[in-house]
């Protein structure tokens, strides 16, 4: 008789994969999750509501709008899991619903919470008339002169309704018909009027006044007599529109590439219409009626409770209430950069590792700046991402250029929502002299790379910073991110490579100690995969450890799931997006996927490849994802020292036991809270990191 072969799964099996865009909606439910958590402080709390809804709201802007271009392509183009534009868009919709529900019950608890506290937010028709009266004076002074109410009718058009707007839809009687009109809520009033305290309006223990605040929609709607006088208010409702600004520029064509995505950031307010939301009193047929000139379909309008625009909530976490927030924390600076003069004097003692937020990033400010203002630095060189605004890096480095000291910055300016900034620090840095360029055409530049060559002596000594996040002070203190300090020759000569490649018409694609993408990280982290796959076949043990905002690519996804079925423990730590399927017989049953969600953003990329003292560990700027892989010019290096691959790896492990900001995804593609078992303390592993000494 025949013997039967086993046959070997198709890792390409669309059910083996989870879609993207769903993935993502799932790390924003984690993130709304924390809302309703009460480790966190409560204005904390109402952060994470202004999170979620902003993240959804950049959801909807780039994902969203890209499958709705697609169906409009008519092109089928299912992703690895099989899912059509079309099937996509509908999941999307019947998430988004649930979230909503879920993200207003949330929002009703806080503020619930927060009368408690004594700070209230008032709807206006609560007021007094005394409260009434002040506010409509407030109103004629402070917002009526900003207003421009547009009406819609044959003789005015419907007007253009900017990205993510609060407008009003304001129905007037005139002469015996109905009217339409639109009125924007203005941004530079804010989002919340505050009401004077009322009598014996001190909280519990008599120390503090009561805040009271009414959302600036309301006084505007409750006022509209003022704008339409003589008129017959019937209604008014709150609606706003969410545009495309995903836009895609053509740079071999652009002969200026910064006017050309200055033009485009004007654009983006005029972006093709993604979504319509209102709130659920508008009556079908406006809602059809703001659709139809909007040329959104029906799938698109969500009629959600109000308030409308919950990304303003943000704003109470500005009220003097220190108490409802984390408390300060000071960053701990280690002691062989306390214990010395400079930063490359600490360089040439030992390679130095810091993980911030726990260490804190002012020896990064301070390296560029020491290297500004030092007459022995012949060159500075770095690559700028997001930096934020008021950037002491960006003012070190505009200050450095003198007739001995050459500067050259790579500012990126397609990163997106980040490029208005970006412009204004270019043309700075070019008014100082500063050699600023944008990139290679076609790619953006994800790197995070700063090099200093300094004059020491007879020669020349390079000293370099590579980190995993971007030269940001103000995200340093939330973001946890990878920053590394040497004075290594190779790796200095590496980063110099990379500078002339991303400066000049260099076509250098292999480098001695670093993987650079587009052409080096997929291919070494297959390699690194396939090594650990060899050890596991050859009945040794194996392990791989992988930290990465998201997973997405499908030949990792695949290698991955080859290393499970050779043996290999794979231990994934993902906070966004994954796309891997783990816990699937005779697939991935040795692969476990983690997510943490605490009160730091976990950025850090990390990629561990073996066990103890022969463990292979490297680190850098690139997620696990096509663009990263494909798009982008990233950089990720290895740790030679002992002690910081140690460090490194106590902190994966740490993150793997964590049992309080940590989620499990399961085989079914759904996430689980992990919970201390019984008897077991809450292991936190953001808090534990925190409260190490200095």
């Amino acid at each position: 008789m025949a013997e039967t072969k086993t046959s070997r799964p198709n890792l390409a099996d669309p059910s083996l994969y989870i879609n993207r865009e769903l993935s993502w909606l799932q790390f924003n439910d984690r993130v709304l999750a924390q809302a309703t958590d009460r480790r966190h402080p409560l204005l904390e709390r109402a952060r994470f509501i202004s999170i979620s809804e902003t993240n959804l709201d950049e959801f909807f802007m780039i994902r969203v709008a890209g499958l709705q271009q697609q169906v409009v392509s008519e092109l089928p183009n299912p992703g690895a899991d099989g899912l059509t534009p079309e099937e996509q868009l509908a999941r999307i919709r019947e998430h988004s619903l649930e979230f909503f529900k879920e993200q207003r019950q949330a929002l009703a608890e806080i503020l619930k919470e927060l009368e408690g506290e004594g700070i209230r937010l008032v709807p206006h028709k609560k007021l007094r008339a005394a409260e009434k009266r002040e506010l409509r004076e407030r109103f004629a002074s402070d917002v009526l002169p900003i207003l421009t109410p547009l009406a819609i009718d044959p003789a005015h058009p419907f007007p253009h309704i900017s990205n993510l707007s609060l407008n009003l839809l304001v129905v007037i009687e005139d002469r015996g018909r109905n009217v339409m009109a639109r009125v924007k809520v203005p941004t530079s009033v804010g989002r919340f009027m505050r009401l004077p305290p009322e009598e014996e309006s001190e909280t519990g223990d008599g120390s503090r006044q009561e805040i009271r605040l009414v959302r600036v929609e309301e006084v505007i709607s409750a006022n509209l007599d003022e704008l339409f006088p003589g008129k017959d208010i019937l209604a008014s409702y709150v609606f706003q529109v969410t545009r495309n600004a995903d836009y895609v520029i053509e740079e071999d064509e652009a002969s200026d590439l910064l006017q050309v995505i200055e033009d485009e950031i004007a654009s983006r307010w005029f972006g093709q219409s993604v979504r319509l939301m209102v709130t659920e009193d508008m009556p079908e047929n406006l809602r059809f009626w703001l659709a139809r000139n909007l040329e959104i379909d029906a799938g698109s309008v969500y009629a959600v409770p109000e308030p409308l625009g919950l990304a303003d909530i943000e704003a109470l976490t500005h009220l003097d209430r220190p108490d409802l927030l984390y408390p300060p924390f000071t960053p701990r600076i280690p002691q062989e950069i306390r214990n010395s003069r400079s930063i490359t004097r600490a360089v040439r003692q030992g390679d130095i590792l810091l993980y911030h937020p726990y260490e804190s990033f002012a020896p990064v400010v301070e390296f560029v700046r020491a290297a500004a203002s030092d007459p022995n630095v012949l060159a500075i060189k770095q690559t700028l991402y997001r930096v934020g605004s008021n950037s002491p890096i960006v003012e070190a480095l505009s200050e450095a250029r003198d007739e001995q000291t050459q500067v050259a910055v790579l500012v990126e300016l397609k990163a997106r929502f980040d490029e208005q900034p970006n412009i204004g620090w270019a043309r700075k840095l070019e008014s100082q002299g500063v050699h600023v360029a944008y990139g290679l055409v076609g790619l953006k530049t994800h790197a995070k790379l700063c090099l200093v060559v300094r004059r020491e002596g007879e020669g020349l000594r390079r000293y370099i910073h590579l980190g995993t996040g971007n030269y940001n002070p103000g995200t340093a203190r939330i973001y946890t991110d990878f920053s590394y300090f040497t004075d290594d020759p190779e790796l200095a000569e590496d980063v110099s490579d990379l500078f002339n490649h991303l400066t000049g018409y260099s076509d250098q694609t292999e480098y001695k100690s670093l993987l650079v993408a587009p052409h080096g990280i997929r291919s070494g982290v297959l390699k690194l995969i396939q090594e650990q796959i060899d050890l596991a076949k050859s009945g040794k043990s194996a392990r791989i450890t992988c930290k990465s905002n998201s997973l997405t690519d499908p030949q990792v996804i695949e290698a991955l799931y080859q290393a499970s079925q050779a043996g290999v423990k794979v231990d994934l730590i993902l906070r966004g997006i994954c796309c891997l399927r783990p816990g699937v017989e005779n697939i991935s049953e040795n692969i476990r996927v983690v997510s943490i969600v605490g009160r730091f953003l976990e950025h850090a990329r990390v990629f561990a490849f073996g066990e103890g003292e022969n463990e292979k560990i490297y680190i850098g700027s690139a997620d696990l994802m096509q663009r990263n892989l494909d798009r982008r010019v990233e950089q990720v290096f290895p740790l030679r020292e002992p002690a910081h691959r140690r460090k490194v790896r106590r902190i994966l492990d740490l993150q793997l036991a964590d049992t309080v900001n940590a989620w499990e995804l399961k085989p079914d593609g759904e996430y689980e809270r992990i919970v201390p078992g019984n008897g077991a303390e809450p292991l936190d592993s953001q808090a534990a990191l925190l409260e190490e000494p200095g």
